[in-house]
């Protein structure tokens, strides 16, 4: 199994990707080893500021360092430029808001799992045809779970993982599965502004580890 395969497995194992970003180094950090703290092994660190790439950076040193399994990606991943600078700075994966073919095509060569992000049939099926195995939904709350139900049986070789407005209550994450989705994209439902600002990490941690519980139980 090369990494492509082993990273697009741990995802579909744990049911679960956390994304998230912060200006600030510190709390970037501070909620990357709560996640680890509880079992989490992919994280999606996303590239929605200006110290992104430089956090990016320090998270992977502290990855290596001092978190043997954990897999660090890059999301929010839109042009060719930000794909070659995460890529370089140790991205595992790579997630998009979108389709771009060349950015997919810089991701393959890296040999790296691509994430683009999907919201009609036509977007999936350009995913697939430029090599997407795993697309995300986005946005999740806005499509629901009956568009997972209509849609996957025209693409038997695609996996889903809607994002965006996906909530931590059971009956949410079970409806999902049920509609047929391999895992869920979290961010500020699992991890909100208000505890990361407040740098409360076991809150971050203590509600993750509820929700992958409540994953495992389907």
């Amino acid at each position: 199994m090369n990494k492509k395969e082993e990273i697009q497995k741990l995802i579909c194992e744990q049911k679960l990707l956390p994304l998230y970003y912060h200006d600030s180094e510190e709390i970037s950090a501070g909620v990357l080893k709560a996640f680890y703290k509880v079992g989490i092994k992919a994280v999606e660190y996303t590239n929605r500021g200006s110290n992104a790439l430089d956090n990016f950076i320090a998270l992977r040193k502290i990855v290596n360092d001092e978190m043997p399994g954990m897999h660090l990606g890059a999301g929010t991943i839109k042009s060719v430029v930000d794909a070659e600078q995460f890529i370089s700075a140790g991205a595992d994966f790579i997630v998009c808001p979108v389709v771009n073919a060349a950015v997919a095509k810089i991701i393959q060569k890296a040999a790296l799992l691509w994430i683009p992000g999907c919201m009609t049939s036509t977007e999936i099926y350009t995913a697939e045809t430029n090599g997407a195995t795993l697309v995300k939904i986005f946005p999740g709350s806005l499509l629901g779970t009956s568009y997972i139900s209509a849609i996957k049986e025209l693409f038997p070789n695609v996996l889903f993982m809607p994002t965006g407005g996906v909530e931590t209550e059971k009956e949410n994450l079970h409806a999902w599965f049920n509609a047929g989705v391999c895992a869920v994209g979290m961010g500020s439902k699992l991890i909100s502004k208000e505890y990361l600002n407040n740098k409360e990490y076991d809150k971050i941690g203590s509600l993750t580890k509820e929700v992958l519980l409540i994953l495992q139980s389907i």
